[in-house]
């Protein structure tokens, strides 16, 4: 005896039917029943007659469907994933056998596939997790821009890479990665790096959404207490007119936390597809071809239209060098020396400002390793000492601005400053000889 498997839909109909055969109901009420008209509770009707409950089953149950993947596709795919893709997710294998190989099939397909193949196991969604309110975009590009750093082994150690980290701004009212670079580390310099090319090339964004990291805020109940202690990066921000927001929780900078996420999972395997081994070639890679196409797949439309990155004005490109610049204080010595990480530097003897022993100056340590010092707005001259300097007599008190000899500006003849006073006193000449006794008067 073959055992029917039926769904509660089909229990259903096949009780209504039988009722509609002992005559317990009519034919329109069992359509009312079944929701169905009244023509297709006859078919229903003589197919129960005929077939009884297996009529009431549709016709392709248990067969192949229509649709279904050809056995040789199938297998094409199943090979191309265990030899090229075998960790990648199912959107991210259709996208590049549809890129690579020119197979059109459907996420939900891939997806299939690879759970039944036992090579992709879906996530979990834990019990119990907490619900977030996402925070509503801003809502127009340039408004603030979400920063952090990530430090993964990125080219999967090939060349002997190891972990690097990759720096990354993304535009919280479109998603577009604005710009992304790799570096050694999350520290000044390379964050400088970064900062300065940026706001050369687009100008300086509003607001810039970053964590509690020592590069970008101190933490320490000193400089909590003394708001006058800022980090480098925030006396850089300050000077451009960037207002610096703190996340407290990794949560709340959402949107580059995912975004890392997305460029673990998927630009490593495009770094892998691509044989790239260096750290040249990698950033090369990121700007040239990767960024543009994602952003062109995942960014969004602002709100509202415009751009709100300020334009930088002529004395701020010029002054850039020294805003993302390692700037501390130094004291000039008794003998008009500056000591600066384990170097000796002598202050010559012109000088552009007045310089006065335990005079506070400024050392600028710029991105291209030169040492620049500055005190009241000019910049000193000096020379590199080999050694510490041994004790010097008849030191001066001051070491005075030099000052040039102010040149006179003595106009040519044919200046139009002279051309202009020779019409004047012609005209007046001409005026007085016209109304008056101009003749010289005798000695007497």
């Amino acid at each position: 005896m073959t055992s029917i498997t039926m769904s509660a839909r089909e229990l259903d109909r096949y009780e209504v039917i039988q009722r509609l055969i002992r005559k317990e109901v009519n034919g329109t009420d069992a359509a009312q029943l079944l929701h169905l008209s009244v023509r297709q509770v006859k078919r229903l009707k003589r197919r129960v007659r005929t077939r009884g409950a297996r009529g009431l089953l549709h016709g392709n149950r248990g067969k192949p469907s229509n649709r279904r993947m050809p056995t040789t596709e199938r297998a094409r795919i199943i090979t191309l994933i265990k030899q090229r893709y075998a960790d990648f997710g199912p959107t991210l294998a259709t996208e590049q056998l549809m890129n690579r190989h020119r197979i059109h099939r459907d996420p939900t397909t891939i997806r299939d596939l690879l759970v039944a193949e036992k090579l992709w196991v879906p996530k979990r969604v834990p019990a119990g997790s907490a619900h977030r309110m996402w925070r509503q975009r801003r809502s127009r590009y340039g408004e603030m821009l979400q920063f952090d750093g990530s430090y993964h082994h990125w080219l999967e150690d090939r060349g002997g890479t190891g972990e690097l980290c990759l720096l990354a701004a993304v535009d919280d009212a479109t998603g577009k990665i604005v710009h992304a670079e790799f570096a050694a580390h999350e520290g000044v310099i390379p964050v400088f790096t970064f900062w300065k090319g940026y706001v050369a090339a687009h100008g300086a964004p509003r607001n810039i959404y970053l964590d509690r990291f020592s590069t970008y805020k101190m933490t320490q109940a000193v400089a909590v207490e003394n708001h006058e202690l800022v980090t480098q990066l925030q006396r850089a921000t300050e000077t451009l007119r960037i207002e610096l927001i703190t996340a407290y929780s990794p949560q709340a900078k959402g949107r580059i936390e995912r975004l890392f996420e997305t460029l673990q999972d998927r630009f490593v395997k495009e770094l892998r597809l691509a044989g790239i081994d260096t750290v040249s070639a990698a950033n090369t890679f990121l700007t040239e071809t990767y960024l543009p196409q994602f952003n062109t797949q995942f960014a969004v439309p602002a709100a509202e239209p415009g751009d709100l990155h300020r334009p930088l004005t002529a004395r701020e490109r010029g002054e850039l060098g020294a805003i993302f610049a390692r700037q501390e204080t130094r004291v000039v010595h008794n003998d008009f020396t500056i000591a600066f990480q384990k170097q000796w530097y002598q202050l010559t003897k012109e000088q552009p400002v007045t310089v006065c022993k335990k005079d506070p100056v400024t050392i600028e340590e710029r991105l291209d390793g030169s040492v620049w010092m500055r005190l009241r707005g000019k910049y000193l001259a000096y020379t590199r000492l080999p050694e510490r300097p041994k004790g010097v007599k008849n030191i001066p008190w001051v070491l005075p601005a030099t000052v040039k000899p102010r040149k006179v500006f003595i106009p040519a003849p044919n200046h139009p400053w002279r051309q202009k006073i020779d019409l004047n006193i012609q005209k007046h000449v001409a005026q007085t000889v016209s109304g008056y006794d101009i003749s010289i008067p005798r000695k007497l």
